[in-house]
């Protein structure tokens, strides 16, 4: 136990030695940096310097005046870039440096005198006794430099070129690759920085990235185009019978237009690859597959009311279809072997309903929907667009699920297939243009459809109120038919329907000439669905602006026609309730609105007082 006692004596002995020398270290320490601060308070500690220029012992201001008057690096200094033969000589103010004398003297006084205690005295006592070299505080606009160095790229950057095949005339000619340059800018500017930064001149180095090109030789491309046109190309019907269209002969210079030469990249692997054109190959095949193709067309059927049967009115046809991508692949391919006789691809298309179908078969049985509208005061010119719309869809078919487009089954609308001229709704205004009456007829099947309870998938309604499809049996206006008409003008205004049934539809269509009337019938099997709905009728009702007069060159004098005819503004809005077996099958809602329509009446050249005419004449009056 003394012994323990003896050495426990001892080391506290020993700690209290060294705690005392640690304090009178400490001691030691703040007087000396007391001392030296005092001694050089409000002066840079001796030895430290700024880029070499010794301010030691001077106040901030004196050591910013001493730096200003020395560093004359940004003006005199010289930055050199050299690529190859070619240099470039700059100055670094030229390359947005700009140097900071009264920033650089204050971090030259702070050196010694921040951080810890330590820290501080290690600064005072290294740079006393080896000196310290603060760096200048600089401003690099970065952006002056990138201009310049963007300069220097103009010089310096070449393109990559790649290995080349073209066709002149009927001539290929290849030509090999060449390497690409590249200054990088963001790369050479850290360079160019660093360098800056050490307040001394030297050269920067221009970081330049070549690029090799992906093809070097195209030979073997250049060797298949000339077989390409060697000679000319015949493209053919398959299985050429008497009445065929073609066959049709490129001659070589035509072959050489078509030619291409793409490059693809394969898993990385880039090719050459060469063949006619796919663009203009199709181009020149859609041409042709005008006349190869033939449609398939179902037969057309009447229902028999009688005998509960259906009857054919036309036959069915086979269609022929061009494929044009698998045509274009074909005969690249057959050139590429050498082959300059191709026939094209097509594919037969059965029709979906052949004309020895039965109603049992198609699961036509019973009249399932028939609407009719009047047309009474209709022009000439308009019942003839409504007979010939109308006869589009006599007969036609709709298969179980299809959705129905209106446009699709009416073709071109034009003189040379059997419309004519009539009113229509155009840009605003009531015009003359082919078709007019047309809306008759989509109105008419857009009724039938909202009847029989089919979806209706698009359904555009007119821009105004026309009076036509308000018409009652007897030729009155009826406002509850307001917001139950359709407009189709194909292919930017369609009216489409779905038959979402598991039966055919039929659909006849009749147009009884003296009485003004069109009737649509439809044929199928019931599924036990019917139709309740309700109608705001016209409601937020908006007077006709009042008319407008204006001059038409092309009339004589004091002649005077109404061209457009005014109309109420108006919104409708018509619930439709479906339902099937007693239950709800959907619900749906059409929401049209009718625009304020302006009468219009045009006047000839130096007519008085048109409006006063107009009255006399009865036409553009306000209570129209």
């Amino acid at each position: 136990m003394n012994a323990l006692n003896v050495r426990g004596n001892l080391f506290r002995q020993i700690l209290a030695a060294l705690a005392g020398g640690l304090i009178l270290f400490s001691a030691i320490v703040i007087l000396w940096m007391i001392g030296y601060q005092l001694a050089y308070a409000g002066r840079v500690f001796p030895g430290v310097s700024v880029a070499g220029v010794d301010i030691s012992g001077l106040s901030p201001n004196d050591a910013a005046l001493k730096l200003s008057q020395t560093l004359s690096y940004p003006i005199t200094g010289k930055v050199l870039f050299r690529d190859a033969d070619k240099v470039w000589l700059a100055s670094p103010a030229e390359l947005g440096m700009v140097f900071d004398p009264s920033a650089s003297a204050i971090a030259a006084y702070e050196f010694g005198r921040k951080g810890g205690l330590f820290s501080a005295l290690s600064g005072q006592i290294s740079a006393r006794g080896l000196g310290a070299d603060v760096a200048p505080v600089v401003i690099f606009d970065q952006r002056v430099a990138y201009t310049y160095l963007q300069n220097i790229a103009a010089q310096v950057d070449q393109s990559v070129v790649e290995a080349s095949l073209r066709v002149e005339g009927t001539n290929v000619v290849s030509e090999p690759g060449r390497l690409g340059r590249s200054l990088n800018l963001d790369a050479t500017l850290i360079y160019l920085g660093a360098q800056l930064q050490s307040f001394r001149d030297g050269e920067v180095p221009l970081v330049i990235q070549e690029t090799a090109p992906k093809l070097l030789d195209v030979s073997s491309q250049a060797e298949a185009a000339r077989r390409i046109l060697s000679q000319p190309l015949t493209i053919s019907v398959p299985n050429f019978r008497e009445g065929d269209p073609g066959p049709w002969t490129y001659d070589v210079p035509i072959v050489a237009n078509m030619l291409s030469v793409n490059t693809v990249d394969n898993a990385g692997v880039v090719e050459m690859q060469v063949g006619l054109d796919p663009n203009k190959l199709r181009e020149s095949l859609s041409d042709l597959k005008v006349l190869v193709d033939q449609n398939p067309a179902n037969a057309r059927f009447v229902f028999n009311d009688e005998t509960g049967q259906i009857e054919p009115i036309s036959a069915s046809t086979i269609g022929r279809v061009m494929d044009v991508e698998a045509s274009i692949h074909a005969i690249n391919d057959a050139l590429l072997r050498g082959e300059h006789s191709v026939a094209v691809v097509v594919a037969e298309q059965a029709p979906a309903v052949v004309d020895t179908a039965s109603g049992t078969e198609l699961g036509i049985t019973q009249l399932i929907a028939e609407q009719t509208t009047y047309f009474y005061g209709s022009s000439a010119a308009r019942i003839q667009n409504i007979v010939a719309a109308a006869e589009r869809y006599h007969g036609l078919l709709v298969a179980p699920g299809e959705t129905f487009s209106m446009g699709n089954e009416l073709g071109d609308v034009s003189l040379e297939n059997g419309f004519a001229e009539a009113l229509i709704i155009y840009g605003g205004r009531t015009i003359k243009g082919v078709g007019g009456g047309v809306c008759q007829v989509s109105t008419t099947l857009f009724r039938t459809v909202f009847f029989a309870g089919f979806p209706v998938v698009e359904r555009y309604s007119h821009a105004y109120r026309v009076s036509y499809y308000e018409m009652n049996a007897s030729g009155s206006i009826d406002t509850k038919f307001a917001g139950l008409d359709a407009t189709v003008y194909f292919p930017l205004v369609d009216f489409k329907f779905q038959n979402d049934t598991p039966y055919w539809l039929l659909m006849e269509t009749y147009v009884n000439q003296s009485a003004r009337t069109i009737t649509w019938k439809i044929y199928s099997t019931s599924d036990g669905r019917s139709v309740t709905w309700e109608t705001t009728g016209p409601s937020n009702v908006v007077p006709p602006p009042p008319p407008l007069f204006e001059e038409n060159p092309e009339f004589k004098v004091n002649q005077i026609s109404q061209v457009d005819y005014a109309a109420q503004g108006a919104d409708v809005t018509v619930d439709r309730t479906v339902w099937r077996n007693g239950q709800i099958y959907f619900t749906d809602r059409f929401n049209t609105h009718y625009e304020p329509w302006q009468a219009v009446c045009q006047y000839g050249p130096g007519t008085e007082d048109p409006e006063q005419a107009a009255k006399k004449s009865k036409l553009c009056q306000p209570s129209t």
